[in-house]
């Protein structure tokens, strides 16, 4: 089996959307309707709202850390930096990590996307 879909729960569709509008197609996908974006190979991401006094995002929190996506070459990495700071939204400085090159971002809500080149060889989690 493989994994074919993420639902995120947001806090408002509203704040969120335009972030994942600038960021999905920087990661290879498209959007599908509202509020449903696909890779084109069956992968798909959802978003719905959250329901109102529900817990909010927990980074150390029992549950979803982060999303990891591998990037192609460094290039990739800040391309996708420069084009969501130039959108308007806070990006930190990409990292080095022991030849690793990574961007680690956050949604309105704080759920946070990894934008990482890994070098041949180097594994992608240890």
């Amino acid at each position: 089996m493989k994994l074919d879909h993420i639902t995120l729960l947001v806090t408002s569709l509203e704040l969120s959307m335009p972030y994942y509008e600038q960021l999905l197609p920087l990661l290879g996908f498209s959007k599908k309707k509202n509020h449903v974006w696909t890779d084109g190979e069956g992968f798909f991401f959802q978003f719905l709202q959250a329901k109102a006094g529900t817990s909010a995002y927990e980074r150390y929190g029992a549950g979803m850390n982060h999303l990891g996506f591998g990037a192609s070459s460094p290039d990739q990495v800040y391309g996708v930096r420069a084009a969501m700071a130039e959108a308007g939204f806070e990006v930190p400085e990409v990292q080095n990590l022991g030849g690793a090159i990574a961007l680690f971002m956050k949604d309105p809500d704080g759920v946070r996307f990894e934008v990482t080149y890994y070098p041949p060889g180097m594994a992608v989690v240890d």
